[in-house]
């Protein structure tokens, strides 16, 4: 029996550590072909942009796969009480792109050695969870992370489609634009809101 809990828990980590690493990827693409202006300026009301989620992204995991289980980063990371400020957000102009990005590379091999490393019912403590929260173990946090990850990932397809267009989970994998039918389409659903708008007034 207990070797089947071992056989569960191992295919959970490796399910969950490989959809992980496919998101930091997919992360990572929308940065690329992007000018250091489309890169880093605002494109949202609230200030979103993309060079941004990469380096906020590279914190949250830097932290919960490193403090949260006493081994901290090899880099040094301001307090996480210093982000109240929303400056994990955004680039200034002395961070260069391949400074963020390296960072956040650096920061999947660390991530990787506490994951590869430690079963997933390590204990683990976040200091900025609430009581009695703030105890828990490997697999809350992996799951933890990868909601982060992919949610930020989603907030860059739409970024990044904003700007140019373009759409997928990775550069690779992304079609020829097809401008008239992408018009069409969204001409149909404009027209279901249209038409569904008096109904729902």
């Amino acid at each position: 029996m207990a070797g089947s809990f071992r056989m569960i828990d191992e295919f959970a980590k490796d399910h969950l550590h490989g959809r992980l690493r496919r998101d930091r990827e997919a992360l990572l693409w929308k940065l690329d072909g992007l000018s250091e202006y489309d890169a880093r300026r605002p494109l949202t009301a609230t200030g979103t942009n993309l060079l941004g989620l990469v380096k906020h992204v590279a914190g949250v995991e830097a932290r919960y796969f490193g403090e949260v289980f006493d081994r901290p980063s090899p880099e040094p990371l301001p307090r996480w009480q210093d982000h109240s400020d929303g400056s994990d957000l955004w680039a200034t102009e002395d961070e260069t792109r391949d400074q963020i990005i390296g960072f956040y590379r650096r920061t999947w091999e660390h991530s990787d050695a506490t994951i590869n490393e430690l079963p997933l019912d390590a204990p683990g403590h976040v200091p900025w969870w609430p009581e009695p929260h703030a105890d828990t173990n490997l697999f809350a946090v992996m799951v933890h992370v990868l909601g982060e990850s992919i949610r930020h990932a989603g907030h860059a397809d739409i970024l990044r489609e904003g700007l140019d267009g373009r759409t997928g989970l990775r550069a690779e994998h992304e079609k020829q634009i097809d401008e008239k039918a992408r018009a069409a389409y969204c001409a149909k659903i404009e027209q279901a809101a249209r038409s569904a708008a008096p109904i729902n007034a």
